[in-house]
């Protein structure tokens, strides 16, 4: 594989684990990029965009990042609090008060970021149409009662996240949160990221591609997997038919907790932009948002009695953890179904991304390589173990 793009002296054993992702017969199409105190050293791709045509993915090619689009969200969540616009720690309804039924008075804000509000899914089954109308998705919402006392006990909160934390932006702003986005970060970053893509980005999408021996989804009547999929209207897998990830109907629709667009570029750049500012702008978030965001608040098996996984969450991001090793306890981001991730760290002044269209099956090395090269870049020790 011709790789193609740069990296800095200094970061050549990011270049060397990318490489080696893809000599490994690992990748089909993939691109990493690092920022480092606030200037771009890493910018790296490679590899084949679409598998049905062959064609080359290149330096301006997008793909769909999935719960990569968390990540987005919680920034702005963030920034909004920074400003005094949002308390993470009112009651949604104070904002919204429509969402109060059902016993759903109490729950916070920080409750939904950190997976934690007991509303991971809207029990009314809604159809596609519906599901990218907005509204209809709101309304379920706020009837849908929680399923256990709210803020005791974690569950993933697949698309819930989204919708919530995007109605409060909506109202908060008169935006919908991916037109938030661009207005308050993405527009002046410059940034090839989008909740709801346009439709002329549509020529540059990378295909997913499911790698072979993915094991297959557990059954489609777990509460977590009725939560991925919004009652099986998203089929996943199933990426093509009928509505799935390489769709561009959900891709250019708001589904604000699953539904990105993204070069690894322009995420990098986000989290660079949280984390130190770039190319000499002041960062987005200051360092307290950001000791706020990264308290660990969830994680462990999930209340439906889904296994630990080792993922650790934040308000909005996870966090340092057996799921993924990062670089410390200042370490901020998301991951995409398949292996992409995203994350911020500024105790060591970085922000990174990497993104592929073929889904990790099985013991995935591909983005731990990269970041456990990072680590040694930018000096960061090596991870003790933790529970």
């Amino acid at each position: 594989m011709p790789q193609q793009g740069w990296a800095d002296e200094g970061f050549g054993a990011v270049a060397d684990a990318f490489a080696r992702n893809f000599a490994e017969g690992r990748e089909l199409g993939a691109a990493v990029a690092v920022f480092a105190d606030g200037r771009k050293v890493v910018d790296l791709w490679g590899g084949t965009a679409d598998d049905r045509t062959g064609r080359a993915w290149d330096a301006d090619t997008v793909l769909p990042v999935m719960s990569l689009a968390k990540g987005l969200l919680s920034v702005c969540a963030h920034l909004l609090a920074q400003q005094g616009t949002l308390d993470l720690d009112a009651p949604v309804a104070h904002y919204w008060p429509e969402f109060a039924q059902e016993g759903k008075e109490r729950i916070t804000t920080r409750m939904v970021l950190s997976n934690t509000a007991g509303i991971p899914l809207a029990e009314r089954q809604l159809t596609f149409e519906e599901l990218t109308r907005w509204t209809p998705v709101i309304r379920a919402l706020e009837e849908q009662p929680p399923l256990y006392e709210p803020g005791t006990a974690y569950e993933y909160h697949a698309h819930a996240f989204g919708y919530i934390v995007g109605e409060l932006i909506r109202r908060l702003t008169g935006r919908t949160p991916g037109g938030y986005f661009r207005e308050a970060i993405g527009d002046a970053l410059g940034l090839r990221t989008w909740i709801g893509m346009p439709q002329t980005e549509v020529p540059r999408l990378a295909r997913l591609a499911e790698a072979e021996g993915r094991s297959p989804m557990p059954s489609a009547d777990l509460l977590p997997i009725r939560a991925l999929t919004m009652n099986g209207v998203l089929p996943f897998p199933g990426l093509d038919d009928p509505h799935g990830y390489n769709s561009p109907a959900l891709l250019t629709a708001e589904f604000p907790a699953a539904g990105a667009v993204s070069t690894a570029r322009g995420l990098a750049a986000l989290y660079a932009a949280v984390a130190t500012g770039v190319d000499g702008a002041p960062r987005l978030l200051g360092a307290d948002t950001v000791t706020d965001a990264v308290r660990q608040l969830s994680g462990g098996a999930s209340w439906s009695g889904f296994p630990d996984l080792g993922a650790r969450w934040g308000s909005g991001f996870l966090v340092d953890a057996p799921f993924r090793r990062l670089l410390g306890a200042r370490s901020f981001g998301n991951s995409g179904a398949g292996g992409q991730f995203a994350f911020g760290d500024d105790e060591f002044g970085v922000g990174f991304a990497y993104t592929a269209n073929l889904m990790g099956a099985g013991d995935d090395p591909r983005v731990d390589r990269l970041i456990g090269a990072l680590r040694g870049c930018v000096g960061a020790p090596e991870p003790v173990a933790l529970s």
